[in-house]
């Protein structure tokens, strides 16, 4: 029996699952709009899906609220503020709750920024991807460069609190040119920056024809000359990919990566709950047709399991590594119910091998762990 000592943050995702185009690199859960989506009937199937699983949540306020997809910026701005308005009544929000939306800098979702801040949104995540129409055309992206541009200004100009989503190690792309796109990023003084090193993952359609891409060496002086980069203008690289301006820290994500909790909703959608006496995953079914029909019979729900003791271990330092100011000795047993000692061989062989480092009750990875992140939590694994 697991007995977690102080019940985690609680999040909610919400999964929106249509896009206009399926992006050859993207194995995100998104489905190509072929008609008019469905938004109402499906903003009915969230409530419903919320509905059932409040015994799970209950007595619990929501920290954070974050839309994926999918594409969330094409939703009816109408039935996203109906459907902020439904949740509200059935969960609490703390008074400083984060509530992101995912967009993507098409002419027709930059035009929608105003309603959804009218709505509840008060922070909105940019999937730029790159300034360059070269590049942008190789990622078989909607938008051109003027597009992203237009909506980096309205966004900032119109809800203030932005990340912008960016690639790198992009088919073709030179060092400059990659400089060049974190370059322009910074100029805008977005309050957060994400960059991606751009991997071919299986079920796409790059992975199954491959672009040519930047050699090993050239991609990791990629990642080393945009960390500089982004240093230098006073972003704090606090997750693997995610930097921030000081203060300004995904509070969502970052719930994540301390291993708190999170309840998923929509199709495909992952929950990661503490109950009294042990912690479970859910996933939803990830067909939007198939969703919708689940929720009617109360069959939406795909798998879940109950984590081990095992388990918990490697999950939470798979998250919490990703943390470059790594985590302390006393939330892990906060968050897993688990003593330290359960870990501590694999922490000092990790200690070894100069991939963590320890500053009293502090464990954070070096520069070396940050770097072969998949080696150092290979020693974790049950």
């Amino acid at each position: 029996m697991i007995t977690p000592a102080f019940p985690p943050p609680l999040s909610l995702y919400i999964h929106y699952p249509w896009c206009v185009r399926k992006c050859p690199y993207c194995d995100f859960n998104s489905h190509e709009a072929r008609q008019q989506t469905p938004d109402q009937a499906y903003a009915d199937a969230l409530i419903a899906d919320l509905e059932q699983a409040l015994p799970l949540v209950w007595g619990k306020r929501i920290h954070s609220i974050f839309f994926g997809g999918g594409t969330p910026s094409l939703i009816d701005p109408g039935v996203l503020d109906d459907l902020l308005a439904r949740i509200r009544m059935l969960l609490p929000l703390t008074a400083q709750a984060e509530i992101t939306l995912e967009a993507n800098p098409g002419t027709v979702e930059a035009g929608r920024f105003a309603a959804f801040k009218a709505a509840g949104v008060n922070r909105l995540s940019l999937g730029i991807q790159s300034f360059n129409d070269i590049h942008l055309k190789a990622l078989g992206r909607i938008h051109d460069a003027s597009e992203a541009h237009h909506a980096v200004e309205l966004a900032l100009s119109t809800v203030g609190n932005v990340n912008l989503d960016l690639m790198y190690a992009l088919p073709r792309q030179s060092m400059e040119e990659a400089l060049l796109d974190i370059r322009t990023a910074i100029s805008y003084a977005p309050t957060h920056l994400s960059a991606y090193h751009l991997t071919l993952e299986p079920n796409t359609a790059f992975h199954h024809s491959p672009p040519p891409l930047p050699d090993d060496d050239t991609s990791a002086a990629m990642q080393e000359a945009i960390e500089n980069e982004l240093a230098a203008a006073g972003y704090q690289h606090y997750e693997t990919s995610a930097f921030a301006q000081p203060g300004k820290q995904c509070r969502h994500n970052r719930n994540y990566w301390e291993f708190g909790d999170y309840l998923g909703i929509g199709a495909g959608a992952h929950s990661k709950l503490t109950l009294p006496d042990r912690i479970i995953r859910q996933a939803r079914t990830k067909h939007p047709n198939a969703y919708l029909k689940g929720i009617q019979s109360n069959t939406h729900i795909e798998s879940e399991r109950t984590l081990s003791r095992e388990d918990l271990g490697f999950e939470f330092m798979m998250n919490a590594l990703r943390l470059t100011d790594g985590f302390a000795l006393q939330l892990f047993e906060e968050r897993t119910g688990l003593p330290p000692e359960t870990i501590a061989p694999a922490l000092a062989e990790a200690e070894h091998k100069r991939l963590l480092q320890r500053h009293g009750n502090q464990i954070a990875p070096t520069l070396q762990g940050q770097r072969f992140l998949n080696e150092l939590l290979q020693l974790f694994l049950p």
